[in-house]
């Protein structure tokens, strides 16, 4: 379950840790949208929107598609600048047809991955933008056609709503976290440069590796462990390649990778605090909800949460013999599920009741990275 950047050939330098303040704002927002997500910022979401004023409110939900179920790959720029004005001017020299088609990327779409014609110049691209701004309110629909009908119009009315954004609160955030964030991106690229990539993604996210390609003919990858599939290459954009890091203080469970056709590959990475568990392999959680989808497992589970017992007390409670016990015994015990020590002649299982109580949240965190 991995995404792929080949980044064979690439120059160290052209990997790039920094903060991006649009980047964090697209963060905040998504926050304020889904706080459902973000549970360790409930007390900042309730504060922040109770203190919004109606008419940026109304303008952030009728925009708010852009950040809310996933993040528009505007929000997330290659080549971040030091203030929220610098990565906006940014934004501000994409062409209409690009900036268009790039904003209505906000789906975890299987065309993602192939190049598409814009919705400025393509009829069926028209439509199925419009159909999914229509499923999304009436007035996500309205801020469709207006893009698709007065694009430039649009844009000045958006930078201006992230403009009053930062007066009404990004301001106060940025402050508070770009500090941080600024001296998180210099230690990974110190790191990059007296460690190397892999135990610099290793300290970036447990999501992160890095791989040498088995196919015969060389090459290095970074792999992505999320759900979703995705596979670029560094040398996508010819005219700027690299990959770009972007640390996030309001952005976990989620590490985020843009990587459409022709754009420089952007990953955001929550930046590690004490409050944060390492994150699961996805694989790993796989494997323990497969270990307990077995009736006669969970049976065992229950009776292993109560205490410590010997294969051969578990085999007279559940009426099957001790072979039968050693096996599912084994299943759970490969899947980190239970603990084992002996005692003298004895062999005792117990359930790590720990790593089951983080399963859920494990499995959250999976789907939501």
């Amino acid at each position: 379950m991995s995404n792929v950047i080949d980044i064979t050939g690439l120059p160290p330098e052209r990997i790039v840790f920094s903060p991006s303040p649009l980047a964090e704002l697209g963060a905040a927002l998504h926050a304020l949208s889904e706080p459902g997500h973000h549970p360790g910022l409930h007390g900042w979401v309730t504060a922040t929107n109770a203190a919004l004023k109606p008419d940026l409110a109304d303008r952030l939900c009728e925009a708010d598609f852009l950040w809310r179920s996933s993040r528009s790959d505007i929000l997330l720029p290659a080549r971040p600048g030091a203030t929220l004005a610098e990565d906006l001017d940014e934004l501000d020299k994409i062409d209409d047809e690009r900036f268009v088609a790039a904003a209505f990327e906000i789906t975890c779409s299987a065309t993602y991955t192939r190049p598409t014609p814009s919705p400025l110049v393509d009829a069926d691209e028209r439509a199925r933008v419009r159909e999914m701004a229509a499923a999304r309110g009436p007035r996500q629909a309205a801020f469709t056609d207006r893009m698709l009908t007065d694009p430039d119009g649009l844009r000045v009315w958006l930078r201006r709503l992230f403009e009053d954004c930062e007066e009404a609160f990004f301001g106060d955030i940025w402050r508070r976290v770009g500090i941080q964030l600024a001296a998180d991106a210099r230690h990974k690229t110190e790191l990059l440069r007296h460690k190397g990539l892999a135990e610099t993604l290793s300290a970036t996210s447990k999501a992160l590796s890095l791989e040498d390609a088995q196919d015969g003919r060389g090459g290095t990858r970074i792999l992505v462990d999320k759900l979703a599939r995705g596979r670029t290459t560094a040398f996508a954009d010819a005219a700027d390649p690299g990959v770009t890091f972007l640390p996030t203080s309001f952005g976990w469970p989620h590490v985020l990778f843009s990587h459409a056709p022709g754009w420089r590959p952007v990953l955001q990475y929550p930046v590690a605090g004490p409050e944060l568990p390492a994150p699961a392999a996805l694989e790993l959680v796989q494997q323990r909800l497969e270990a307990l989808g077995h009736p006669m497992r969970m049976q065992l589970c229950r009776t292993l949460s109560r205490g410590p017992h010997t294969t051969g007390e578990l085999a007279n409670a559940f009426g099957i013999t001790p072979p039968e016990v050693s096996r599912h015994v084994a299943t759970l015990k490969k899947a980190g599920l239970i603990q084992t020590r002996r005692r003298g002649r004895y062999v005792l299982h117990q359930l790590d009741l720990q790593v089951v109580a983080r399963l859920g949240s494990d499995f959250l965190e999976g789907v939501l990275r």
